[in-house]
């Protein structure tokens, strides 16, 4: 089998253009974030007071390396850290005022740009692969963990 008719090649490619995409615009829109720190900040929005573990947990992101992602939005300005009350060994993160402006901001540049990711394909052909995908990272199982 070729590589170019592997599905993990596909993917990892699709992954590539993605990242690019997503960086190319953000980057022109003159904001500093990669697609794992906006995927964080979702999170955080969606659960305020969430601990990091749990962060990883909902981006399906690996919980070794989430701390980099949100030291990295501390130090922006994005992120507040605060140590758990119910767990002293757990740090708690929400978004200050200045992410919740820059989410606010960019989210309909996040929302246009994924057209521009699926650009060779037809809507009809968007919907039919946003139905696969979803189907194929069984979705729901990824964001109840």
């Amino acid at each position: 089998m070729k590589i170019h008719g592997m599905a993990g090649h596909l993917i990892r490619r699709l992954n590539q253009i993605s990242t690019q995409t997503f960086s190319k615009h953000i980057q022109n829109a003159g904001h500093d974030l990669t697609s794992v720190q906006f995927a964080a900040m979702e999170a955080i929005a969606m659960f305020p007071g969430i601990d990091q573990a749990g962060v990883a947990a909902k981006i399906a992101y690996d919980r070794a390396t989430i701390g980099g992602v949100i030291d990295r939005l501390v130090k922006k300005g994005f992120v507040a850290r605060t140590v758990s009350k119910q767990d002293r060994r757990a740090r708690e993160v929400r978004l200050t005022s200045q992410g919740e402006a820059l989410l606010r901001d960019i989210h309909p540049l996040v929302e246009a740009l994924q057209a521009d990711i699926l650009e060779n394909l037809t809507p009809q052909e968007r919907a039919m692969f946003m139905k696969l995908a979803t189907k194929a990272v069984n979705l729901t199982r990824n964001t109840e963990q």
